[in-house]
């Protein structure tokens, strides 16, 4: 299964840096990397990055990940929840995605 990590331009500029990341503000403030499945992203961007441009998605196999959970959120869903810093080797692609006339268009490849 795929998941995927929002991150602002800034935030993605840092990880192709340093190779890895913690993650974004809210995730360091929470202790763990926010993830996202396929079905929840469009919500996720809606809910956090409402107007916001620059902003990557980056793609990650669940499978392959240790420190994963999956933890409830958002009305009971469960949403992965990475508690370790992100390694920018474990990307399977990373793309942009664009604000649109109604929200952010996903990119090709979020299934």
């Amino acid at each position: 299964m795929v998941i995927y990590k929002i991150l602002r331009s800034a935030e993605w500029a840092a990880l192709l840096h340093d190779g890895a990341t913690e993650g974004a503000p809210v995730d360091l403030a929470d202790g763990f990397i926010h993830f996202s499945t396929a079905e929840q992203l469009g919500e996720t961007a809606a809910k956090h990055f409402a107007g916001a441009d620059g902003l990557w998605v980056l793609a990650v196999a669940a499978d392959g990940l240790d420190a994963l959970k999956w933890e409830p959120s958002r009305g009971g869903a469960l949403f992965p929840h990475l508690y370790r810093a992100l390694r920018l080797s474990e990307l399977l692609w990373a793309r942009r995605m664009p604000p649109g006339p109604r929200g952010h268009i996903l990119p090709e490849g979020v299934e």
